[in-house]
């Protein structure tokens, strides 16, 4: 279900109120392939199909990044078997997906610890960033073998051996600065998500995103990520639009 708050009534899309940045935890495709007698590996297969789906639907409505967990740093506990397969995907995913990517202008990029994945997924992730270079639409952000408390553990380390080494004087420190050594860098004044959503009914973060998402709108949603479809993103993008952000400050009263 979605998580309670007070919204304002809103029955569809207001396209001058998308949000920039929309971050998914894509969670459930086990439980889909479970309630289907399937192995898990079918529901990661399936997901797969549902990221197209979300990407061109996000990108048609005007999101500038999407960013999806794809792979955490906790996900290599699972079994050996299903995390060949999820390795396995980005190779058979990209060489389909990428002419459709391509034809919508939408760029791929990975954060994470890239130089951990096996050497056939890696070699798929960087080709297809490669060959979406070019597009200047939406950026598809893949979080893979990506962990919010490593990141921050890496930006301050490299802070803190900035200071030793005298090039930066520890009392500069500030938000800016961390935001700036962390893997979403790159994406600028769009690095934190407008709206994060998390798929399948489970109500936790699950160490994504820890500094980005302070003032993100969350949605929780019962559906599970293969079921996950365009109509019911939309209907997401709409509660999101119902509610009043207001970034740790008070809601304006309206003068009459």
């Amino acid at each position: 279900m979605l998580n309670s708050k007070k919204t304002k009534k809103v029955t569809q899309i207001d396209p001058d109120n998308i949000p920039s940045h929309v971050a998914i935890i894509m969670d459930g495709n086990g439980r889909w392939a479970k309630k289907r007698y399937l192995p898990r590996i079918a529901g990661h297969k399936q997901g797969m199909e549902t990221v197209k789906t979300i990407t061109k639907t996000a990108s048609h409505m005007g999101i500038k990044v999407l960013t999806l967990y794809a792979f955490s740093t906790e996900n290599w506990k699972r079994p050996k078997d299903e995390v060949s397969y999820i390795m396995s995907l980005p190779g058979a995913f990209f060489d389909k997906f990428v002419p459709e990517l391509i034809e919508n202008n939408v760029s791929v990029r990975v954060m994470g610890m890239t130089e951990q994945l096996p050497k056939q997924t890696l070699a798929a992730v960087n080709k297809a960033v490669e060959q979406t270079s070019h597009c200047t639409g939406m950026i598809l952000n893949f979080a893979l073998n990506y962990g919010a408390r490593m990141e921050i553990t890496n930006a301050v380390k490299e802070i803190a051996l900035a200071a030793a080494n005298h090039e930066i004087d520890p009392v500069d420190i500030d938000e800016n600065m961390i935001a700036d050594h962390l893997m979403t860098a790159f994406l600028g004044d769009l690095a934190d998500p407008d709206l994060l959503i998390r798929t399948s009914g489970e109500e936790r973060i699950s160490n994504f995103l820890l500094w980005q998402i302070a003032y993100s709108e969350f949605i929780f949603s019962e559906t599970l990520w293969p079921d996950f479809d365009a109509d019911t993103f939309e209907k997401l993008v709409i509660e999101y639009q119902g509610r009043h952000r207001r970034f740790g400050g008070l809601e304006k009263e309206s003068k009459k």
